[in-house]
């Protein structure tokens, strides 16, 4: 006699949408992996070309070395800049030893530079909200001479913030922060300097604001909420975040292999995302992992359609 089939545990899964890659990874990783087909392997990449640990170790065995600095790459083959952007300096070093580099940095990011510069020809004391040690930040800093730019990390930084005259500052911000949290730290600012000059537009890319945005519609319904991105990934981090303020129970890990099912002990809706550096491949393996111990009922909640794209350098489409 056939034993009856275990019945599992109803489980209804909110897929976040949009939720994993932006039009700004999207772009960076064709870029490495034309320069591969294009010119061959190995291609070098300064820092890791997104934050993502499933994404760097393909690029690897597809033929990408990814190094931390130009000193690190020889001078005979291509290397690219992660779409974090730069400072300054490491394109007009690789220009000196005449190298062939592509730059993956993001279009959003090149405008926050664009924005900084302009800023400081106008004789602006220029504030950078963002996290210190983050590349982006790095970048953005090392587009000016050292001192030109305050970089204001928390609510206590905008307060204690002291700049040679009130009356000419202006902000400039890191793409992937809390759209809530730095909003509280612009206000703080503005309150102190009401002359304070902002972005043309937001700094805060549209790809955070509308993952940060399908997060809160998610987390309002749900018990639990997955979020697939690495450790070292801002946007993802702060999707975490958003979704603890927002009264969820959050985990940030890789991949279904990093998934505990005890997080969902007790839960009947989980709300799964991922960051903008994550592939969707690992949201699937997620999903599948699920399958096998509840009955899933699977509804996506839309926040946003993107239709943004941006075009590859012209090295590469030629």
């Amino acid at each position: 006699m056939s034993q009856s089939p275990v019945s599992r545990p109803p489980l209804t899964v909110l897929l976040a949408t949009p939720r994993g890659f932006c039009a700004g990874v999207d772009r960076a990783i064709q870029i490495v992996e034309r320069a591969i087909a294009k010119y061959g392997a190995p291609v070098y990449v300064r820092h890791e070309i997104v934050h993502n640990r499933h994404v760097v170790e393909r690029l690897k065995a597809l033929g990408a070395i990814f190094v931390e600095e130009l000193d690190e790459c020889p001078d005979d083959r291509p290397v690219v800049f992660s779409a974090h952007g730069v400072p300054k300096a490491v394109p007009a070093e690789a220009r000196s030893r005449r190298m062939l580099f592509l730059d993956a940095t993001c279009p959003l990011v090149s405008k926050v530079h664009v924005d900084a510069r302009r800023h400081f020809e106008a004789g602006r004391e220029i504030v950078l909200i963002g996290h210190a040690g983050h590349p982006e930040v790095v970048g953005t800093l090392g587009q000016l001479p050292p001192g030109a730019v305050a970089l204001v990390e928390t609510l206590e930084d905008a307060h204690a913030f002291v700049p040679r005259d009130p009356a000419n500052v202006a902000f400039v911000t890191q793409t992937t922060l809390s759209v809530d949290d730095t909003a509280e730290v612009v206000a703080a600012l503005q309150a102190r300097f009401p002359q304070i000059a902002a972005p043309h537009k937001e700094d805060i890319c549209y790809a955070t604001t509308n993952r940060q945005d399908a997060v809160k519609a998610v987390a309002a319904r749900c018990d639990v909420l997955l979020v697939l991105g690495s450790a070292n990934s801002s946007n993802s981090v702060r999707l975490a975040e958003v979704a603890r303020k927002a009264g969820a129970q959050a985990h940030l890990f890789d991949d279904a292999a990093g998934l505990d099912l005890s997080w969902l002990a007790g839960a009947a809706v989980v709300g799964v995302t991922a960051g903008a550096s994550a592939p969707e491949i690992l949201v699937q393996g997620v999903i599948e992992r699920l399958s096998q111990s509840f009955d899933l009922l699977i509804e996506e909640i839309e926040a946003q359609r993107e239709t943004v794209t941006f075009k590859l350098p012209r090295q590469l489409v030629s």
